[in-house]
């Protein structure tokens, strides 16, 4: 297949090695993944704050850039992001655009794939052929549970690393207390969520958590830091690209 990455801003500018893994990954699959450098930010951040106009011109910008290379596919690292595109994109074109621009946000965003999703039910694989020797416990992000129902597909692929401990995450479900400007306007009920998130994973003794969206690696893995409790985070598509010889942490 032929493949666009859609990086996301957020790993673009925090998270670089995550796209490569992405890469990395599907070449090692057999695929061709491009990556448009004239993409930009999905706007989900000016439209969950109430700049939906100024959205607009971004929503414009993902068509035009994932349009003209006639992509089999688009996949981005984040759940979050996803959503946004599939969920959202057309509510701002019908509000503020036009029908021509409703038109080819349809033709585009079915497209766009989380990567658990593009690797079970588009690309039908589970084995990814990854190697990762620690005990590892999975966070479903809030969008990607919620928004892309994506379920159990991330562990589908995680169950097939070879040499991983992968254990439960209790309370798996609960939000982790990020949600992008809600842990900055609402710190405090933010801190007591990311509190219980921290105690829930401390309790699998797991060395390592993983996650589709670093956003959210990014809120419980500060905690989990100024603790020194010596969790590690991983994204999800860092541990999918390890093989045996690449898996230290």
């Amino acid at each position: 297949m032929r493949i666009a990455l859609f990086i996301t801003c957020f790993n673009d500018t925090l998270f670089p090695d995550t796209g490569k893994a992405v890469v990395s990954l599907l070449e090692r699959l057999g695929h061709t993944v491009e990556f448009p450098q004239a993409q930009a930010c999905c706007g989900q951040m000016h439209f969950n704050t109430g700049y939906r106009p100024e959205t607009l011109p971004m929503v414009r910008r993902f068509a035009d850039v994932f349009e003209q290379g006639e992509y089999d596919a688009v996949v981005a690292p984040s759940g979050s992001c996803v959503g946004m595109v599939r969920d959202y994109h057309r509510v701002v074109a019908e509000q503020y655009g036009d029908s021509a621009l409703v038109e080819r946000v349809e033709a585009v965003t079915p497209k766009v794939y989380e990567l658990s999703e593009l690797l079970v039910d588009v690309l039908g694989v589970t084995d990814v052929g990854a190697h990762f020797p620690h005990r590892v416990t999975y966070h479903p992000t809030c969008h990607s549970l919620r928004m892309l129902r994506v379920g159990d597909r991330p562990l589908q692929l995680l169950r097939a690393v070879r040499g991983i401990d992968l254990v439960e995450l209790p309370a798996a479900d609960s939000c982790c207390g990020f949600g992008g400007t809600f842990a900055l306007k609402n710190a405090d009920t933010s801190n007591a969520m990311l509190a219980d998130k921290m105690r829930a994973v401390l309790d699998t003794r797991a060395d390592v958590l993983t996650a589709g969206d670093n956003s959210c690696l990014m809120h419980i893995g500060g905690g989990l830091n100024r603790l020194r409790t010596g969790v590690g985070t991983r994204h999800l598509a860092e541990i999918l690209a390890s093989t045996e010889g690449t898996t230290g942490r």
